[in-house]
C-alpha cells in the first residue's frame, strides 16, 4: 500500500508539473494571470484524464512487483488475501514473500516520468522569458484585454505631434482612498481611476512618469486643480464630497498638451440605521385588571456602526383641553457598544411604572443615531400605541321618566359600514357567535344612525313632532268622557264666544278654506313632504337611499350581513348621485370692463370701441439644446456631409456639461457615451465607430416626449386602399 500511494503521487505531481509549465509560458505572452490561471486548470485537467492516477490499485500495484522483483516469485497475490482463506503452504509463501518485499521494496521506484516532467516545464518557462524579452506577440496583450492597462492611466495628445516627440507615459500609479475614521476602515489602495467611495473620504492621487512633463492638473468638471510635485513624483489630495467625474492633463518639454480618459467620482452616501419592532402589534389594549406589561423587541443594523438608540416614551393623561403630557427617554436592557453594526436591543415596559391610570394614552418610538461625522444620521421607528382603556364614561342624562337623548355623537358613513360589514363577514369564523351578533347589531343601530339622519333632509323629523298630540287625544279620550258629555248637555243654552265661528257669520259648509289653484305649482314648506332643497327627482332618489337602507338595517338586526351587503352597497350608490347631483359649478372670471364715457353711452356707436386683446410670448428653455445639435452635428459627420471645424468644439463641450449632469446621477450608463465625446472633443476619436456610439449614447440620453394629440400620418399603397374599398361594399 505504501508502494502504491508514492505511485500515485508522483503521477499528480507528474500532471503538475507539465500544467505550470504550460501556465507559466502563456502568462509571461499575455502578461495576463487571469489568463496563466485559466491555462493551468485546463493543462491540469486534460493531463489527469490522459494520465488517470486513480487507476493505480493493489492490484495493478501487484503486478508490477511480480514483474520488477524476482523474490516476489509472482506471489503477491497472495499478500491481497485473507490469511484465513489460504493452505499451509500458501500461509508459508506468503510469509516468504512479505519477508523479502520488506526488504527490498523500499530500494524500488514506482514507474514515472518526473524528470522529464521537471525538464519540459523548464523549457517552457525559459521559452516564456525569451518571447517577453524579444515582444513577440505585442498584439496578444491588447485582444487579451490586460488588466493592468486597463487601470493604467493613458494619455493622448491633443495636437499633432512629430514622430521625434517624446511622449512621456505614467510609469507608476498609486490610489489611495482613506475613509472616515468613523468607518474603521482606513486607507485602502485602488488601481481602477474609476473611484467609488463613501461621502467624506479622501482620495489621494500620486502619478510618476518616465519623462520630464509640466503643469499637471486634474481636471475635475472643468476645475483645474494643480498636483504638488514631489521626490515620488506628482501628487493631489481631494476630499470626496459629490459625485463627478475627473481627468488628468500635463504639457510635455514641447509645450504639447496630452489629456486622459474621464473616470467617475462616486459618492455613496452613508445610511441612516435600520430600525424594525419584531412581533408587537401597532396598538395594544389593556384593561384595568390586566397586567399591564408588554416586551419590546426591536433589531437596529446600520451600514458603518451604530452610535446609540434609545425609547422615546411619551405619556398623555386627560382629554380635550385639559390634557397633558410627559415625555420619558428609556434605555434598553442591552448595553449597546459603539461600533457595533447590528444589534437586537429589548425592553419591558410597564404601564405601572410609568405612573398611567384608567384612560391614559402611552406613545413610544425608537430612536438610533450612527457615528457619521460631522453631523450624525438618525432614523426613527414608526410611533406605536399602548392604551389601557377606560370602561366608565359620562353620559348626558335627565332626571324622572323623561326621554333621553340616545343619538350618538358622530355618524358613519355608508361607506364605512360597508367597510365593516365585510370585515364582520371576513372574521366570522374566528370570532364567538355572541360577538358576531353584537356586532352585527351595532352596524345595525349604526346604518338606523345614518338612515335618521339622511331622513332629516325629507322632513322627517316634523312628521315626529305630530305624534304626541294625536297620543294626547287618545290618552284624554277615556280621562274626560264625562267632562265632554257636560259640554254636549250645556251646548244648546250657552254661547261658544271661544269658538271660531261663534256668531254663525259663516257658513260650516264655507268655514274651510277654498283649495288653493297654484298648490300644484308652489313650494309648501309647511308641508313635511315639500319641505326639501332638492328638486323631485333627487327626492325621488333619496326617497329610494332610505328605503334600501331599511333593509339593509334589516339584514343586520337579523344577523345577516351578507344579504345586507347588496342593499347597502345599493344605498352608497344612490347617494353618490345625490351628491353628484347637488354640486353647483360657478367658473369664475377675472375680467373688469373698462369704464364707458358717459357721453357716448346708449348712442350705438362703435367707431372707438376696441376689443382688448393681449399678446404674450414666454421662451420655454431646453436643457438639453447642445444635446440636439451635437446630435443632428454627428449626423452630418456620418452622412460625411461636412467636416470638424473650431465652432463644433464649443458645440460639443456645451453637450458634455449636459450629459456630465445627467452622468452624476447615473455614472455607469452615461460614463463611455461621455469618455467618447470628449475624444472628438480632443481630436483623439474623430472615427466613424465612435461617432455612431456617441450619437446613440445622446439619443438616449434624451428625455422621451409627450405625445401631443393629432392625426397620424399612415403610409397606404393602392392594394391596401382596394382592399377597404371591396370591405366597404360589402359590409
Amino acid at each position: 500500500m505504501k508502494f502504491h500511494r508514492r505511485w500515485q503521487i508522483l503521477s499528480y505531481a507528474e500532471a503538475v508539473l507539465y500544467a505550470v509549465g504550460i501556465a507559466i509560458l502563456l502568462y509571461l505572452v499575455s502578461k495576463n494571470l487571469w489568463v496563466g490561471i485559466l491555462s493551468f486548470v485546463a493543462a491540469l485537467v486534460v493531463l489527469l484524464l490522459i494520465k488517470k492516477p486513480w487507476k493505480h490499485n493493489l492490484v495493478t500495484t501487484g503486478t508490477y512487483v511480480d514483474a520488477h522483483v524476482d523474490e516476489a516469485s509472482f506471489s503477491t497475490g497472495l499478500l491481497l488475501q485473507p490469511e484465513d482463506s489460504l493452505s499451509n503452504l500458501a500461509k508459508l509463501q506468503r510469509y516468504k514473500v512479505s519477508e523479502e518485499l520488506t526488504k527490498r521494496l523500499g530500494a524500488i521506484h514506482p514507474p514515472n516520468k518526473l524528470k522529464q516532467a521537471l525538464l519540459v516545464t523548464l523549457g517552457l518557462v525559459l521559452l516564456g522569458v525569451g518571447v517577453q524579452q524579444l515582444d513577440l506577440f505585442k498584439g496578444v496583450e491588447s485582444v487579451l484585454g490586460d488588466s493592468t492597462n486597463e487601470t493604467q492611466i493613458q494619455f493622448i495628445a491633443t495636437d499633432s505631434i512629430n514622430e521625434k516627440s517624446i511622449i512621456p507615459k505614467i510609469s507608476k500609479q498609486t490610489i489611495s482612498v482613506t475613509y472616515p475614521s468613523y468607518t474603521r476602515k482606513g486607507t485602502i489602495a485602488v488601481s481602477d481611476p474609476n473611484i467609488k467611495a463613501i461621502t467624506g473620504a479622501t482620495v489621494l492621487w500620486t502619478l510618476e512618469f518616465d519623462n520630464l512633463v509640466t503643469e499637471v492638473y486634474l481636471d475635475r468638471m472643468g476645475e483645474l486643480i494643480p498636483l504638488q510635485k514631489s521626490e515620488k513624483g506628482y501628487s493631489l489630495r481631494q476630499l470626496l464630497s459629490e459625485s463627478g467625474f475627473y481627468s488628468f492633463k500635463f504639457k510635455n518639454e514641447e509645450g504639447i498638451e496630452f489629456t486622459s480618459d474621464l473616470f467617475s467620482l462616486e459618492a455613496v452616501a452613508d445610511n441612516p440605521p435600520e430600525i424594525e419592532i419584531l412581533g408587537l402589534e401597532q396598538y395594544t389594549y389593556f384593561d384595568f385588571s390586566d397586567e399591564k406589561i408588554f416586551e419590546l423587541e426591536s433589531a437596529i443594523t446600520d451600514d458603518y456602526g451604530i452610535d446609540e438608540a434609545y425609547i422615546i416614551a411619551t405619556v398623555s393623561k386627560g382629554s380635550g383641553e385639559s390634557v397633558k403630557f410627559r415625555e420619558e427617554k428609556l434605555n434598553f436592557k442591552e448595553t449597546i457598544s459603539k461600533g457595533v453594526k447590528s444589534v437586537k436591543a429589548t425592553k419591558t415596559l410597564d404601564l405601572n411604572a410609568l405612573k398611567m391610570e384608567v384612560g391614559d394614552e402611552l406613545y413610544f418610538y425608537i430612536e438610533a443615531f450612527d457615528e457619521k461625522q460631522p453631523k450624525r444620521n438618525v432614523a426613527r421607528s414608526e410611533t406605536y400605541f399602548a392604551v389601557i382603556k377606560d370602561t366608565v364614561g359620562e353620559q348626558f342624562g335627565v332626571e324622572g321618566t323623561l326621554g333621553v337623548d340616545q343619538m350618538p355623537d358622530y355618524f358613519r358613513s355608508q361607506r364605512q359600514l360597508i367597510i365593516d360589514t365585510e370585515k364582520l363577514i371576513k372574521d366570522k369564523p374566528s370570532i364567538t357567535s355572541k360577538e358576531f351578533k353584537s356586532r352585527s347589531n351595532e352596524l345595525g343601530f349604526d346604518q338606523k344612525a345614518l338612515r335618521l339622519k339622511y331622513g332629516q333632509f325629507m322632513g322627517d323629523e316634523s312628521e315626529m313632532e305630530e305624534a304626541p298630540s294625536e297620543i294626547e287625544s287618545h290618552e284624554e279620550g277615556e280621562d274626560h268622557d264625562h267632562a265632554e258629555d257636560q259640554e254636549n248637555i250645556l251646548k244648546e243654552y250657552s254661547h261658544d264666544h271661544d269658538g271660531d265661528n261663534e256668531h254663525n257669520l259663516v257658513a260650516a259648509e264655507k268655514a274651510e278654506e277654498a283649495e288653493d289653484p297654484l298648490h300644484d305649482y308652489l313650494h309648501n314648506h309647511d308641508d313635511p313632504e315639500e319641505s326639501t332643497l332638492f328638486e323631485e327627482s333627487l327626492k325621488t332618489k333619496l326617497r329610494k337611499a332610505l328605503s334600501i337602507m331599511w333593509d339593509a338595517e334589516l339584514h343586520l338586526r337579523l344577523y345577516e350581513p351578507e344579504k345586507s351587503l347588496p342593499f347597502q352597497y345599493d344605498a352608497l350608490k344612490y347617494i353618490q348621485e345625490i351628491k353628484n347631483s347637488a354640486r353647483i359649478y360657478v367658473h369664475r372670471i377675472g375680467f373688469d370692463p373698462p369704464p364707458i364715457k358717459e357721453d357716448s353711452r346708449l348712442t350705438g356707436k362703435l367707431k372707438d370701441i376696441k376689443n382688448y386683446r393681449k399678446n404674450e410670448t414666454k421662451e420655454v428653455e431646453n436643457p438639453f439644446e447642445a444635446l440636439e445639435c451635437a446630435i443632428a452635428r454627428l449626423e452630418q459627420f456620418i452622412e460625411k456631409e461636412s467636416t470638424f471645424n473650431e465652432a463644433d468644439n464649443a458645440l460639443f463641450t456645451a453637450a458634455g456639461n449636459e450629459l456630465g449632469q445627467l452622468a452624476i446621477v447615473n455614472p455607469s450608463k452615461y460614463l463611455q457615451v461621455l469618455q467618447g465625446l470628449k475624444r472628438i472633443e480632443n481630436n483623439t476619436g474623430r472615427t466613424m465607430n465612435n461617432y455612431k456610439f456617441v450619437q446613440k449614447g445622446l439619443l438616449s440620453a434624451l428625455p422621451k416626449t409627450s405625445q401631443i394629440p393629432g392625426a397620424k400620418k399612415e403610409y397606404t399603397d393602392d392594394i391596401n386602399s382596394l382592399f377597404l374599398k371591396q370591405l366597404e361594399v360589402y359590409d
